[in-house]
């Protein structure tokens, strides 16, 4: 059962500042990214973010960073991205998208899909191109794929999701079974960014929350979380439903691992994990590439 609305508040975050100032400290555990690592200010159609570490770009990462709707940049994860596009060795296009409450649901994913289109526009293949995201960033890379599909456009060679908020009902247990032992995220913290990006829209309406979705004819999928973070079960449901579409879909929950523990490079966890998914994302944007 959706735990919408609160039975109670946080008071330590009282509004949508709270939430960003929380955020930016969160986001300093990404890190700067590696040092030799290009980030390029550039534009797909009228969608602005960066091309990181993009030198042949005819296959891409369509890259959403995390931030709940409400916060976050492609500068603020340039770490986390950079880890991906090193290990991959395919760069990655960072998209910019629009941020709630200054402008809500669904103009995050307007964002996605018309940058999905500036990408296909430069003549990259969709089965060249795979959506990736964390956190927020995550549950939206699926919802692009949701919109492209639907849209009728060639469909990408792949999805990925690292810790993807895909529930805005909030409805999972980890959201309570795991309040403790997440030191990033709480239930409360995002209540305040589901509300403010969903404004009165439906918290599970598919392009807000796939993890309600129909994933008929989707291209293949890979998720990873962490056993000891709230969004644990967002996790599991994109692998269910997935799974019940006949999508080829891997999804990996990592013993003892938080919120994002890919961005420590020191575990060994995080180095398997970008290594698993750094082979799917070579793996699934050469198919049929040209």
């Amino acid at each position: 059962m959706a735990l919408w609305p609160p039975s109670s508040a946080n008071k330590s975050l009282s509004g949508i500042e709270d939430v960003r100032a929380r955020y930016a400290q969160l986001f300093q555990r990404l890190g700067t990214g590696p040092a030799a690592m290009d980030y390029t200010p550039s534009q797909l159609g009228p969608i602005p973010g960066e091309w990181v570490g993009a030198g042949d770009r005819s296959r891409t990462i369509l890259y959403f960073h995390g931030g709940g709707f409400v916060a976050g940049s492609p500068e603020t994860h340039r770490g986390l991205i950079g880890k991906l596009v090193e290990a991959s060795g395919v760069g990655a296009f960072s998209v910019k998208y629009r941020l709630a409450p200054e402008c809500f649901f669904p103009a995050a994913v307007r964002d996605g899909i018309d940058a999905y289109r500036g990408l296909l526009a430069q003549g990259v293949p969709g089965s060249a191109i795979v959506l990736a995201g964390d956190e927020a960033g995550g549950g939206l890379a699926f919802a692009v794929a949701l919109a492209v599909r639907n849209a009728g456009l060639e469909m990408p060679g792949g999805v990925v999701a690292l810790s993807p908020w895909a529930d805005l009902s909030l409805s999972g247990m980890s959201m309570l079974g795991n309040r403790k032992a997440d030191t990033q995220l709480d239930w409360d913290m995002l209540f305040l960014c589901a509300r403010n990006y969903l404004r009165k829209s439906n918290p599970c309406d598919a392009y807000s929350s796939p993890a309600y979705a129909s994933f008929t004819n989707f291209p293949p999928v890979m998720v990873h979380a962490g056993a000891n973070e709230v969004l644990r079960d967002d996790a599991s449901k994109l692998g269910d439903r997935a799974a019940e579409a006949r999508a080829s879909v891997s999804v990996e929950i990592y013993d003892g691992q938080g919120h994002l523990f890919q961005a420590d490079s020191n575990r060994n966890e995080a180095k398997v994990s970008l290594s698993r998914l750094a082979q799917f994302i070579r793996a699934k944007s050469s198919m049929l590439a040209a």
